[in-house]
This record gives C-alpha cells, structure tokens and sequence, in this order.
C-alpha cells in the first residue's frame, strides 16, 4: 500500500534531520510520496506568515504529517506554528513516550514513561491581554467589580480554560493508549488543591474516566510533588494524563531522565488528523553542519509508522536505532561518536537493510 504524507522540513536544523527520517523510513519498503510542504522563520519573507494556508490544507488533505522542529521568537514576533497546527487541525493529544536506550548517556536507566498532554487548552490556548492594554484594563477592572483582587494591576493577563469536554477526551486517549500498549496505570497530573475550578475540574474529570477502565490502575498527584517523584522514583509510573502547561514541563523532566531532548520522540494526534514531531527545538547556530543527532525525529518516525498501521516496518526503525546507539561506533557527538547527521541515518539504514 502507498501513503501520501505531508513532511513539513522546518527551519534550522529542521531539514537535515528531516531529510535523515525520511532516508531511514524510505529504507524500510514502505511506499510512501512524501509531499513537502514549507513553514517557519526561513519562509517568512516568502509567504508573510509562518504558516501558510496549503501547509494545513496538505495536512487536512493526506491526514498524516511529519515535522522537523521550528523556530519560535521568545518574547515577540509570531506564535509558535507548532501550537497554531495543533488548534486548528484539533491535534489534542500530545503524546510523548521516554524510554531509556544503552549507549546514552543517563543518570538512570530502565525508564519507559509516556506523557499524555492535553494540546488545545489551558494556558497554552492563546487567549492573552497584554500589560496597559484596553482588553487588560477593562478585565482587571471586571474582576475588581466581581470581588477579585489582583496584587498588582500593571500585569498581563492569561486565560487558563479547562473543560469538560477537553477534559474527558484527552484523559480517556490516555486510558485507550494504556489498555492497547498493554500498561498497567494512568496517573492524572493537576494543581487540583489550589486550581479548585480549573485542576479540579480536570481531576474529578479524569477519575469518572478512570471508571470505565477497571483494568487499569487509577491515581493522582499533584504536579510539584510528580516532579520531585519522577526523579526520585521514576519506576512507580507508566502513562501521565496531564493539561497543556503540565504535560509540557513533565515531557522535558522525562526527557532529562534519558538523556536528553536529542532521544524524545512525539506526536499529536485528533480524531482525523495527525502531526508527527520531536520533542527539541530547532538548534538553528548548528543549521547545515551535519552535526547534530536525528535520532527523535527518527524515533519520531517509528510512532508515525505504528499510527498508520505499519508495525513491522516501525519495528525495524526502532530496532535499527537502538542497535547503532548501543554499538556506539556510528553515532553523533553528542553520543560520543563522530559520525554526522547523514552518517548515523547511514548506519541505521544498514541495519534495516541487513
């Protein structure tokens, strides 16, 4: 069977990695047209946006995607396109998984941890009033008229929605995720004891949920203490449900414990459609060096082969993969080898070749 995927390469060292997966999953058999598609910083200049409409429409129109990292301003200029794809194609599930692999360097070892994150709503949503606006001043002066108080009133102000319905369906994709994968627990991560109407909201969501999975362990922790406990005993948890922020913070800290971003694989998943990304930024002071290791969007590459139904071929990526960083021959600096960017695809492709 042949596939039409949308790539969308990225800026910085977006395209060579990309370029890496796509060499890797080619080398496999499966038949995929691989349909480019533009976005981030680099086309700007060319389109006036980021985010042009036909990189959306190719996504709308073949349904599956693959991502290299873009760039996103700090502070100014345009909203991440990462967060602008998830709303409007309605990716709301993050999925994340950290699993340990010998070769990498690590304070731990033996770490299989998937981060379910909650993509469209929280304070991630976008819904902003920036400080000495007209829209802040007539909020703040709303929330004094409805005996709210804040400390000072030169502030921003950020919106943090959860629902329900946002709610429900991203804590029931963990519990689908956790019974098809064969893991035995879902723990739901909130601020439930001071966000009563917020986090609480979403915890008294996500245990109704739990209710329809009896085969799955159910429970709780509130975020600060699930940091200190992943460091501490990362081994008593299995799958995260988590809301936007959360999930966001937890996914670094998990991919800290194996060794950094350069091994975290990720994706975003609706009902329709979905976005296949690395966990990393987009590095752009190593753009065109051939340096840098491709292995999450590689690893990133075995998650979107399993989502269209190709295991056999995901399993020879990942297998493939796993080999090379364990040998530790042909692998990039930051592995402690000296291969580049093409020279680990290379090394993994003979694998699966072989």
């Amino acid at each position: 069977m042949a596939y039409t995927i949308t790539m969308i390469p990225g800026d910085g060292i977006g395209p060579e990695i990309s370029e890496a997966m796509r060499r890797v999953v080619d080398s496999t058999g499966v038949q995929i047209d691989w349909e480019i598609q533009e976005a981030g910083a680099d086309v700007m200049d060319k389109y006036g946006t980021p985010l042009p409409d036909q990189v959306i429409e190719s996504v709308q129109r073949n349904k599956v995607a693959i991502k290299g990292p873009i760039t996103t301003p700090v502070g100014t200029g345009f909203r991440s396109v990462n967060v602008a794809l998830r709303k409007a194609l309605d990716l709301y599930a993050n999925l994340r998984p950290a699993y340990s692999l010998k070769g990498v360097k690590s304070r731990y070892e033996d770490i299989d941890l998937v981060i379910v994150r909650e993509n469209t709503e929280d304070l991630y949503a976008g819904i902003e009033f920036e400080q000495g606006s007209d829209e802040a001043i007539e909020l703040i002066e709303f929330i004094k008229e409805r005996g709210g108080k804040l400390r000072f009133e030169d502030a921003g102000i950020s919106i943090k929605p959860i629902s329900v319905s946002g709610s429900e369906r991203i804590v029931r994709f963990a519990y689908e995720y956790a019974r098809r994968e064969g893991r035995k627990k879902v723990t739901a991560v909130h601020k439930a004891n001071i966000m009563k109407y917020s986090d609480g909201l979403f915890l008294r969501v996500a245990n109704e949920v739990g209710e329809d999975y009896p085969d799955i362990e159910t429970e709780d922790r509130i975020v600060d203490n699930m940091c200190m406990q992943l460091v501490q005993k990362p081994e008593l948890y299995d799958v995260l449900a988590c809301p936007n922020l959360y999930g966001d913070i937890l996914s670094d800290l998990c991919s800290g414990l194996i060794g950094g971003l350069g091994m975290a694989p990720g994706a975003n998943i609706g009902e329709e459609h979905a976005v296949f990304e690395p966990v990393h930024g987009s590095a752009p002071k190593y753009a065109g060096l051939n340096k840098v290791n491709p292995t999450a969007l590689i690893l990133t590459s075995v998650l979107m082969l399993k989502h269209i139904g190709e295991r056999e071929a995901a399993d020879k990526v990942f297998n493939a993969t796993r080999d090379v960083i364990a040998e530790g021959k042909n692998v990039t600096y930051d592995l402690g080898g000296t291969a580049g960017t093409s020279g680990i695809a290379d090394a993994i492709i003979d694998k699966i070749q072989s």
